[in-house]
């Protein structure tokens, strides 16, 4: 009886051990990578408004800017794949960053291409960064794959980043552990207030600041479109468009560590 709980054992320790490594070569991939995953939203209709809305181009272009002059790779994930909407009322073409990205041909057709969910390989990235526009709200927060590619790159020593409605794509993730992702977090997104001060409070179907308090975070808020940014953990959030620049700028920093 003796020999065969020893044997048990052995064979126990045995299997630990190969999980503990097989988690530090995870973490060991996800330290040496030079790819971020951008998850931008496919949905193009603003409620019942009849107007069209799509991902906020500045949200994806700064942050686009900042991290490929870097040397960094970026790939594009979307809920449905194929062509990502644009949001027509973010086409600010007197922006440069803008421009640059819209004529930039390589990530025009990665944008316009984006993977589906079942096609990433989360192993194969050191951080994700869910961009924000309005047609976040309808396709992010119940999306079951990107939350386990979230919940994969972060448990493997990743960052989690977001901007305006982006963080819409974290307030369901969770751990292997059962607990939110966001639970006990700090965090910036869209307000209520700003929604407010566009009337889309009753367009959007839920609240992005709500559902974020809700998922067991702490939300930290500057006042209407000024630039607000949040890091705690390795969760990287920003509050508004005019806050995309500073999340890109942390991203990078903490990417370089």
């Amino acid at each position: 009886m003796k020999k065969i709980l020893f044997i048990v054992a052995i064979i126990v320790v045995t299997a630990c051990q190969t999980k503990v490594k097989k988690v530090n070569k995870d973490v060991q991939t996800i330290k040496e990578s030079k790819k971020v995953l951008f998850v931008v939203t496919s949905h193009e209709e603003l409620g019942e408004t009849g107007n069209k809305t799509g991902y906020w181009l500045s949200e994806v272009s700064h942050v686009w800017h900042i991290l490929s002059k870097e040397g960094f790779e970026i790939d594009f994930v979307s809920p449905d794949g194929g062509e990502a909407p644009i949001d027509p009322t973010s086409m600010d073409t007197n922006d440069s960053i803008n421009i640059a990205f819209l004529e930039n041909n390589k990530y025009q057709q990665k944008i316009k291409n984006t993977f589906k969910p079942i096609e990433v390989n989360p192993k194969d990235y050191s951080a994700i960064y869910f961009a924000g526009g309005h047609g976040t709200m309808w396709d992010f927060a119940d999306n079951e794959k990107l939350e386990n590619i979230t919940a994969t790159i972060y448990e493997n020593g990743g960052l989690v980043s977001a901007v305006c409605h982006g963080p819409s794509g974290l307030v369901n993730v969770k751990l292997r552990n059962g607990k939110n992702l966001l639970e006990g977090i700090s965090v910036s997104g869209f307000t209520n207030e700003e929604e407010s001060e566009i009337e889309l409070t009753d367009v959007v179907p839920f609240s992005l600041e709500d559902a974020l308090i809700n998922s067991g975070a702490k939300m930290n808020k500057a006042g209407l479109w000024q630039e607000q940014v949040t890091v705690d953990s390795r969760i990287i959030t920003g509050q508004n468009p005019q806050s995309a620049s500073a999340v890109g700028r942390m991203l990078l920093k903490k990417l370089e560590k």
